[in-house]
């Protein structure tokens, strides 16, 4: 016992001789509890767990109790309470501190810039910076932080292992996913939420999404137009054109489910809800050997693949609709994803809405019918709505399912009223219906740390009606067109080391189109089904050092109907020269069996005027793409220089599927003339792009060459409809504060080309018809289109948990009148002379929307 006493008298000695130096080095916590214990003759009380593995520096010899309890409160994680003169307590609390974490790769010790952080289970987060770091206040010490970043592995860092007493930075490594080999090149790429991959493709990451000029929402369609070599020439956002292609020619899934509809409003606003969309690939050239039937592009959406353990949704509104989704965790295996949309148009209008509805229906019936029946009896009533529904169900670690839904309509009611012969008024209203339904299913499976799988499944349905009653002629117009398709994809992926995999699989697509029409008076029916069965199977390889990118696939396409063998073979090269500069080379072939047609003389209301229509080996042969592309990319400090140019030609196109909505297609001697021929585009684009954590700025150019060539026709060969030579894009995002973001750009591209009748010669008499007497088709071009752009972002917090933002937009602030279509009728007054109808852009047009997240 006596020993005992001379071991803590010695013990209690030493420390207080400690106090009285200056040491930095750590010694535990309980053997200080000790020695104040015995100095100040008083005791702590405390959990022997929450106190053992606690070390700090030595207080201070000088300092009285309460000096030394505040220095402990500030040193540790830990509350030191006076209860009276002789009790001291010691608790673990809830504390909030700030956190400043530097985030590098494992590979290169590189910071990683645009990683995105937030709170775990909460929707409080923010995006490092060029030098990987970030801060976060008010971080609750008992938390979790998550840490994602594309091509990297996700990390779940406890709180309290990142405080520093001092404020001191801490680093955190991240580790390379070893199942993406497709890893991220540029993270922030024109804007934040935009990546560039390193096979050239682009990513949209919608919910870290920055803003764009003139929008207002993260519009998938529409935001994707900012990259160089993608148009719409008709400032349509569901017609997108890339490298000289038409729309139909654009191949769009929605988590693995093919989709054949993409606009709401007929193509002014992106039918796809982007607040469920977890990231957006956009594939211009050197397309993976597992996609397909798209010849000009792939744009590839999926939505958030990963359960939530606590409920989160958000909900918004801007002036033309309102939207809200849910994120609802069932147990700890099973969620719910579900998403809603709908426009309020038929019940209140905006200024937004009167401006989408001219630019949407002018030279439609709607705006252009008969004469007898004056505007105060006529009336319209639009609206549109999607929903996305998502069942999420993880087995185990190793093996996840997922079921997806997603619905996309429009409706427009035309009501006429008119005086019959008896002199009673009666009302007749003509209906246009567009819908697109997907459901799809995938299983995935992980069978070893080297060799996954992925089933999947699906089923879209897309068609659209319209009954038109024409007054004049008391005549029922019923039209329809409905694409019904069906498919199964299995893939396997072997991973042979760290930078070789091999991608292999097959897939099976079943398809049916039908087109119908039929006349009331006098009676008519005219139906024609068709049906197409097609089998492919895919393998790639896949290698990726820190120098060499390369992927190398091949697709065998088989036609059951045709007995028709199609190969394609794809590649994808990158090569570094050194840490700024790289060389790329991508190829490839593509098929599509599916296009769509204009028909001005079956049109729906003449608001839509595309059908759907299969390849039969005709009339409409199956269309084949070759594409080559070849350039040079500088990257250094956030400044990107992306120089390509590119060559593509598309085979077995037909002059009815060259065209676009609103009629714009082919107005001239051949419009009416069936033939088969090809379009040949090649050009060079140009990007730079500077970016920085408070700022982006970018400036694209595009110069393109695309003509048509028809054997059959005189001249063979001719400017493309959409053979746009020049376009110019400039942007400019600034953060003016933490929370309050600006964005100004503006879009100049040369007029399209159009044909003019021949002078001094308008009309001629095709049997007992007078017709427009066209010239050179598409020798002439419109005035060039020019439009200035601008939006603001403020984000608040409505609370801890409870995230809001504000946006305005205005789209073409300058209010140009820009023509984006012309054609000639024969004008009905002077059978010798035409008339030219010009169809509009946009006019000024600002949106507001408001938007909460919890």
């Amino acid at each position: 016992m006596e020993n005992r006493k001379w071991i803590i008298y010695i013990l209690i000695c030493f420390i207080q001789l400690g106090f009285g130096q200056t040491n930095s080095e750590k010694v535990p916590l309980t053997e200080i509890i000790i020695a104040v214990e015995n100095k100040f003759d008083v005791k702590f009380s405390y959990a022997h767990e929450d106190v053992v593995n606690v070390s700090i520096e030595q207080p201070d010899a000088n300092f009285n109790l309460q000096q030394i309890l505040s220095y402990l409160n500030r040193k540790t994680l830990l509350n030191f309470k006076t209860l009276d003169n002789r009790y001291i307590t010691v608790s673990v609390i809830d504390k909030m501190i700030t956190l400043c974490v530097t985030l590098i790769s494992a590979e290169n010790n590189a910071p990683l810039f645009g990683a995105s952080v937030y709170i775990s289970n909460t929707n409080r987060g923010v995006i490092s910076d060029d030098e990987g770091k970030f801060q976060l206040d008010n971080v609750p010490l008992n938390s979790f932080i998550t840490i994602s970043y594309l091509g990297f592995k996700s990390q779940q860092v406890p709180v309290e292992s990142l405080f520093h007493e001092d404020g001191i930075c801490k680093t955190i490594v991240l580790e390379e996913s070893q199942e993406i080999l497709n890893q991220v090149l540029i993270t922030k790429f024109l804007t934040t939420g935009l990546q560039k991959l390193i096979d050239g493709s682009t990513v949209l990451n919608t919910e870290k999404f920055g803003i764009l000029p003139g929008l207002t929402e993260p519009d998938i369609l529409q935001s994707i137009q900012a990259l160089p070599g993608v148009e719409s020439v008709n400032e349509s956002i569901a017609n997108i054109n890339v490298r000289g292609g038409t729309n139909d020619q654009n191949l769009i899934l929605w988590d693995n489910i093919k989709m054949y509809h993409s606009g709401h409003f007929f193509g002014l606003i992106s039918a796809y809800n982007p607040n469920l969309t977890n990231k957006v690939v956009v594939t211009k050239n050197g397309t993976s050997s597992e996609f397909s039937d798209g010849v000009s592009s792939t744009i590839n959406m999926s939505t958030k693949d990963v359960l939530t353990h606590k409920l989160q949704g958000g909900l918004g509104v801007n002036l033309i609709s309102a939207d809200a989704f849910l994120e609802i965790p069932i147990n700890k295996k099973l969620a719910l994803h579900i998403s809603g949309r709908r426009s309020f148009t038929d019940f209140i209008t905006s200024p937004t809405y009167d401006n989408y509805f001219e630019r949407s229906f002018q030279d439609s019936e709607l705006t252009t019918n008969s004469d007898n029946i004056s505007e105060s009896n006529r009336s319209s009533e639009f609206f549109f709505y999607d929903y996305t529904a998502k069942l999420l169900f993880d087995l185990n670690e190793n093996h996840k399912f997922r079921a997806n839904i997603i619905g996309i309509s429009n409706n427009l009611d035309y009501k006429e009223n008119y005086t019959n012969n008896n002199n009673q008024t009666e009302s007749k209203t003509s209906n246009l219906s567009q819908e697109n339904i997907g459901l799809g299913t995938k299983w995935n499976a992980i069978w070893s740390d080297t060799f996954t799988t992925d089933f999947m499944a699906f089923y879209s349905k897309y068609n659209v009606d319209a009954i038109d009653y024409r007054v004049e002629t008391d005549q029922k117009l019923t039209q329809s067109n409905e694409v019904l398709e069906t498919g199964i994809k299995i893939n396997t992926n072997l991973k042979l080391n760290t930078h070789l995999n091999l991608l292999n699989g097959y897939q099976f697509s079943e398809i049916g189109i039908l087109n119908q029409t039929t006349v009331s008076a006098p009676s008519y029916d005219r139906t024609k089904k068709d049906v197409l069965l097609n089998h492919a199977v895919f393998s790639e390889l896949e290698f990726n050092s820190n120098q060499t990118y390369v992927r190398f696939g091949v697709r065998a396409n088989y036609f059951q109907k045709f007995a028709k063998f199609l190969i394609e073979p794809r590649l994808n090269l990158r090569q570094k020269l050194s840490n700024q500069f790289a060389l790329k080379l991508q190829g490839e072939f593509k098929n599509q069996s599916a296009t769509q047609i204009v028909d001005f003389q079956d049109d729906f209301l003449g608001v839509e005027n595309r059908r759907w229509i299969l390849a039969n080996e005709q009339s409409i042969p199956i269309s084949e793409s070759k594409q080559a592309s070849f350039g040079f990319e500088f990257n250094q400090n956030n400044l990107v220089l992306d120089i390509e140019a590119f060559f593509k030609k598309v085979e077995g196109i037909t002059t009815s599927n060259q065209g676009f909505y609103n009629n714009l297609g082919f107005y001239n001697n051949f419009q009416y003339i069936n033939a088969t021929g090809s379009y040949e585009a090649k050009g060079v684009e140009f990007l730079i792009n500077k970016t920085a954590s408070t700022y982006s700025t970018w400036l694209s150019y595009t110069y393109s060459v695309n003509d048509y060539e028809f054997e059959s026709f005189t001249p063979s060969k001719f400017p493309n409809n959409i053979d746009i030579r020049h376009s110019v894009s400039l942007a400019f995002n600034y953060n003016l504060l933490d929370n309050l973001e600006v964005s100004v750009g503006g879009i100049w591209r040369s007029g399209q080309p159009f044909t003019k009748p021949v002078n001094g010669n308008e009309t001629i008499q095709d049997g007992s018809q007078t017709v427009v007497n066209y010239d050179t088709p598409n020798s002439d071009n419109l005035d060039n289109f020019m439009r200035l752009d601008a939006s603001i972002n403020y984000n608040f917090n409505v609370s801890n948990t409870i995230k809001g933002s504000l946006r305005a937009g205005v789209l073409n602030v300058l209010d140009r009148e820009n023509t984006i279509n012309r054609y000639y009728e024969v004008d009905p007054n002077d059978s010798e002379s035409t008339v030219q109808i010009d169809n509009k852009s946009l006019g000024m047009t600002p949106n507001i929307s408001l938007r909460v997240r919890f």
